[in-house]
């Protein structure tokens, strides 16, 4: 039989077992970034968690439009954002982020003078560029030498005497703006034009080249170029990138190829921004400081084959990547890139009409 004694003291250490169990445990301190997917290796995520002694959480969307309609939904929580600049521009105008301290950011020395202050940002109080991407042309080389088609013109996609080679072979962006931005830069005209009667002569030009086209698509491209199912695309540099590395890989019997057209194009800028409802802006500027560093913003580069604003990160990116115009396109090329930028309500509805009209017919 026990002892009194011994009792107490068992239903003291019961107690206090039961009491230390019942306290929260330390919690740890977590960044959450709302991210394009597959941006950032997780060897890059681990050693900033290691860095920092933290966590960090990410949530993913698919294009500028989803995110903010997230936002607009109420969505909150979210420390670090990654949009492109109109998406920045109009994050600014809706007063949904914080700003910039530049103190706590002494690699931002490292970004290319000519990606800082852009319009959509002037003074860079709000973003810090990260990535860069040009929508272009990707093909099938073999099947473009086969057929004698040009691979630096739009009129790949736009022009019935060479579509007409190429039926059933060819998709474009299911992307308002990047579809009848092709189409303008095609027709010679600027991406930021205001005129409707010109991004009307844009759909027409669309219309006409539509029922020679496969699909719309933002994603199966790279697929379908890398096992051959389609010749031509009309998408994002980085995407090409991977359709040419995934067919390399394969062994398959033909080599994708990606280009600039000599009309112009669209560059994007994704930057990465503080949204005000984060909770740890602090977390947040360390991120930030950590992925300007060389060797880390180098990561997005050899990734996925995004071009990169960064020069410390030049000496780390593989020569084959560094050295592709259609990723970093050369100074003249770049002087014919041009942003996408937001448009006033009457402008947008305008165009959102357009884009009905073409999707139905």
């Amino acid at each position: 039989m026990k002892s009194p004694h011994r009792q107490r003291r068992l239903l003291a250490f019961v107690l206090s077992a039961l009491l230390l169990a019942s306290l929260p445990a330390r919690a740890i301190d977590t960044l959450y970034l709302y991210n394009w997917n597959n941006y950032i290796s997780e060897d890059t995520v681990q050693r900033f968690e290691a860095h920092c002694k933290c966590r960090l959480k990410q949530d993913y969307y698919s294009d500028n439009e989803e995110m903010l309609a997230k936002l607009e939904a109420g969505a909150v929580g979210y420390d670090v954002l990654v949009p492109t600049g109109n998406a920045v521009e109009s994050l600014v105008r809706r007063k949904a982020l914080r700003e910039i301290d530049k103190a706590k950011l002494p690699n931002l020395r490292n970004v290319k003078r000519e990606f800082l202050d852009t319009w959509f940002d002037p003074g860079n109080r709000h973003s810090v560029p990260y990535a860069t991407s040009v929508t272009l042309l990707g093909f099938n080389i073999d099947k473009m030498k086969e057929l004698d088609l040009p691979t630096d013109s739009w009129a790949l996609i736009f022009e019935p005497q060479h579509l007409k080679k190429l039926k059933g072979r060819v998709t474009v962006l299911n992307s308002q703006r990047e579809l009848m931005a092709a189409a303008m830069k095609y027709l010679g005209y600027s991406v930021q034009d205001h005129d409707p009667a010109k991004w009307e002569q844009a759909k027409r030009l669309i219309l006409r080249a539509k029922p020679w086209w496969t699909a719309f698509s933002n994603s199966t491209y790279i697929k379908d170029l890398a096992i051959g199912t389609i010749w031509v695309a009309h998408g994002y540099s980085n995407d090409m990138f991977r359709a040419q590395q995934d067919a390399a890989a394969a062994k398959r019997p033909f080599q994708i190829g990606f280009a600039t057209p000599k009309e112009g194009a669209v560059l994007a800028v994704d930057n990465f921004v503080l949204h005000k409802t984060g909770r740890r802006p602090d977390l947040a500027h360390q991120f930030i400081d950590f992925m300007l560093e060389g060797e880390n913003a180098a990561d997005v580069s050899n990734l996925i084959g995004a071009g990169n604003p960064n020069a410390a990160a030049t000496a780390h990116i593989r020569p084959e990547i560094a050295a592709n115009p259609g990723i970093f396109p050369p100074p003249a090329e770049l002087q014919r890139l041009e942003m996408l930028r937001d448009f006033d309500p009457k402008l947008r509805r305008s165009l959102s009409r357009m884009w009905t009209e073409i999707k139905v017919r």
